[in-house]
This record gives C-alpha cells, structure tokens and sequence, in this order.
C-alpha cells in the first residue's frame, strides 16, 4: 500500500525504542521502506534492525544527525520520504497523517510540536524565537523550524541535499529552503512524548548552529532581509550623529561621512546579492522544466 514511501530514522543508540518502533511502523504502514541509519552507535541498534528485517546504512563512527539523514535519503527509493527520530519522541500513528498532507498536493508536511511538547521551558521559549526569526527571514509562517518529523517529496528534497549540515540543523535549512524555493509546506500538530534515553543535542552550541544557519539561508535566498536593515541601521547611526555634531559644533564630522558611506555599501552589496540569488532561482527554475 505504502510501496512509495520510505520512512528514514537516524539512530545512534537507540535500540531500547526501536524495539517497538520498528514493528509499530511495519503495523501501521505496511510496504513502506524503512531505513535505519545507525551513526556510530555502541550498543544493540544493529541487532534490533536484523531481527526486524529493515534496510540499515551504518556509519563507522558518529557523523551527526544531518549526515544520517543525507545517507539515508541517497540510497531511499521511494517518492516519498518520512524523517522521524528513532528516540520514541515521534508517533508511528502521525506518519499517516504527514502522508495525508501530501496527498493534499503539499511538497513538505511537518510535525509540529505543542508547547507542552518541548524539553522545558528554555528549549520552548528558544524554538519560539527561531521560528519568529525564521517567519520574518521567509515571509511565511514557521510554526517549528527544528521538528525532525516531516514528510517530504524526495525529488525535490534531494535537490537541497548538498545544503544540509550533518549536525542537528537540518530541519532547520531544509524548511526554509524550500520557503525560500516556494515549494508548499503544511504542519501537522502532534504531542511528542518524552525521550528513550539521552538527548545528544547540546543546547548552547547547537542553538548558536541553528541561529547561524537561519541568516545563512536568508542571506543565500533572500539577501536583502538580512543587508537591508543593516544598512537602515548605519544610515540612521550617520543621521543622528550628524544632527547631534550640527547642533553641538555646527560640523559634518568624518565619522558621519563613514556611517553614510557604509550604509550605501551595505545596501549595494545586498542588491547584488539579490540579483546573484534570482539568476541562480531562474536557472534553477530552467533546470526543473
């Protein structure tokens, strides 16, 4: 029934949930490809996915959650693809409906997390910010940027491949990647249950990754947003100087001159950037044609 779709979670010691995950899958959609990418685990992961007769694409040490996903997505061969922690964190149940998105003619469906889903307080109140950075960077909405629960069109998944870091900021590059792309993208609300085991996503390190992955894809499709401001900043910095110089010394001091000048230069390398990122969509464009 589900010949089409295959379903790709990236594992690095998590036998104790895959377990039941694997079965629950084979249950719920059948036919389906499943494909454990085992990074580097040292414990029973490979064993668990031998008993339950899936495809495995083992890592001999650990490469990060993104290089999995990469790994896994390369060898898949359905038209579809389904992403999903192997932690328990995701419901089996839910991938139908990610899978109903899609049948609606959405490019990408993501599961996306209530606020009593997320790991505490700070991890909710930090995902908030990077969403409402995201929407603003996209000029669409962004209800999660980092789910790793998502549904996806492969084709047009792996056109972003070479762009996914092999980090935990995936989700992140690959939703507004295809915002930016405009592609269609639906979200699917879901409850997460806790964990199995220990979370490998390091807080303060991964959350400066996922903050300057944002302003790398906004700056690679949509330089503008990022170049403007900056340089609206340098432009009202030179105005209000001067004011302040003019009243004070009745003078046009050199420091106004150089905000000035650096606002012009900002603004022109953001146009640049800007034209650069159509004639690249355009042959993109022509290359899907």
């Amino acid at each position: 029934m589900y010949s089409y779709v295959s379903i790709i979670l990236p594992a690095k010691n998590e036998s104790a949930s895959l377990v039941t995950l694997l079965p629950e899958l084979r249950r719920l959609v059948p036919g389906a490809e499943i494909i454990v990418v085992n990074d580097g685990s040292q414990d029973d992961t490979a064993l668990v996915c031998q008993a339950n007769a899936v495809q495995v694409r083992s890592h001999p040490y650990g490469m990060g959650n993104g290089a999995a996903v990469k790994s896994g997505a390369r060898i898949a061969r359905g038209e579809t693809l389904v992403f999903m922690d192997a932690d328990g964190q995701h419901k089996p149940e839910d991938v139908l409906a990610l899978l109903s998105k899609l049948a609606e003619g959405y490019d990408m469906a993501v599961g996306a997390r209530s606020y009593a889903s997320q790991a505490g307080v700070h991890r909710a109140a930090a995902n908030g910010f990077y969403n409402r950075l995201a929407s603003w960077m996209v000029g669409q909405s962004v209800k999660d940027l980092t789910s790793g629960f998502r549904a996806v069109n492969a084709a047009k998944f792996k056109r972003f491949l070479y762009l996914l870091p092999n980090q935990f900021s995936y989700p992140t590059t690959i939703t507004m990647s295809f915002f930016r792309a405009g592609f269609l993208i639906a979200y699917v609300p879901i409850i997460a249950p806790k964990r199995i085991g220990k979370s490998h996503l390091q807080p303060w390190r991964d959350g400066m990754r996922f903050l300057l992955i944002i302003f790398k894809i906004g700056t690679l499709y949509s330089p503008l947003r990022i170049f403007f401001p900056i340089s609206m900043l340098f432009f009202a910095s030179g105005l209000g100087l001067y004011l302040y110089t003019l009243l004070t010394t009745h003078r046009f001091t050199n420091m106004s001159a150089l905000l000035f000048t650096t606002s012009v230069l900002v603004f022109l390398i953001g146009l640049v950037s800007e034209q650069i990122t159509s004639l690249m969509h355009q042959s993109s464009g022509s290359d899907d044609e």
